[in-house]
């Protein structure tokens, strides 16, 4: 059974997801915390971990493909699930001494004791986030994308142009409204919505042909709320892209060690590798031209 889209959920991701708009990568980076000292020279067994000698890593409940396939984080495939194991072994963990558990998603971006050392599942990086928990830099770069149900016009489209003659809507205050009017620029006027919620009851209702949001919604939408749901493609553009990261409790000493193994797999192409394998061609998402 599909569940029910909720916003507040629905802002990453966030998928999936849930998601909420970016405020830009400039701007986010500037307020990551800095808490904890340098990791230069530490090793696993060093680290003020949950469980000493073990990491513990939260994800949701249930998690969606392509983030983790199977809702089985333990093997590794997805690229929320592979990106973290990356990031473990980068941190001097070995995969036997990762410890998986679920949470939800709301209820952890407040500040607070945690049982686990961080948490990957479509967390976007928000100003208003940062007052309450800490981030890792980001291990994806969620594009704005194009969701569908088949059989609609322009579900199969395989470029812009096949886009044009299509019904698009999006929801008010996003950074989609500027995507759709100016990436697709279709020959009608883009609705406007005033939810993501509202926009999905007109997808279904056939008042609309496809609605455009951040990628890891549009993969939510498709795997887990509409019926014969299709990512239709990303946008070649980062106006709206959202910043996905991993989640720490505030002022985490492991804040700075999560971020340096981010930062070292990314600079090193591996965290392209994981996107390109469990997005493009795993998800089958292509970039609309």
């Amino acid at each position: 059974m599909k569940r029910h889209l909720a916003v507040s959920a629905l802002t990453l991701a966030s998928i999936f997801i849930m998601t909420a708009c970016s405020s830009g990568t400039d701007s986010t980076q500037s307020e990551k915390p800095t808490s904890g000292q340098s990791t230069d020279s530490s090793t696993a067994t060093d680290l003020p971990t949950v469980t000493p000698g073990k990491l513990t890593i939260a994800t949701g409940e249930p998690a969606y493909s392509p983030w983790v396939e199977n809702d089985d984080p333990e093997s590794g495939e997805g690229l929320e699930a592979a990106v973290a194991y990356a990031v473990a072994e980068e941190m001097g963990f070995a995969k036997d001494d990762v410890v998986w558990i679920r949470t939800p998603f709301d209820t952890v971006i407040a500040p607070g004791p945690e049982d686990f050392d961080m948490n990957i599942q479509q967390f976007s990086i928000t100003p208003e986030r940062l007052e309450a928990v800490d981030f890792s830099s980001p291990y994806y770069v969620s594009p704005q994308a194009v969701v569908s149900i088949q059989g609609n016009k322009g579900a199969d489209a395989k470029d812009l142009a096949g886009l044009k003659d299509s019904k698009i809507g999006v929801a008010a205050g996003s950074s989609s409204i500027a995507a759709a009017q100016e990436i697709i620029a279709p020959t009608t006027e883009v609705s406007i919505f005033n939810s993501n919620d509202d926009a999905v009851a007109a997808l279904q209702a056939g008042q609309i042909d496809a609605i455009v949001t951040d990628l890891g919604t549009t993969l939510y939408l498709a795997t887990a709320v509409l019926d014969d749901g299709v990512v239709v493609g990303q946008l070649e553009s980062q106006d709206g892209d959202e910043e996905l990261a991993f989640l720490l409790p505030k002022d985490s000493a492991l804040t700075p060690v999560v971020t340096q193994a981010v930062d070292s797999l990314r600079d090193s192409g591996v965290l392209d590798e994981i996107a390109q394998t469990w997005i493009v061609e795993g998800a089958g998402v292509p970039t609309l031209k």
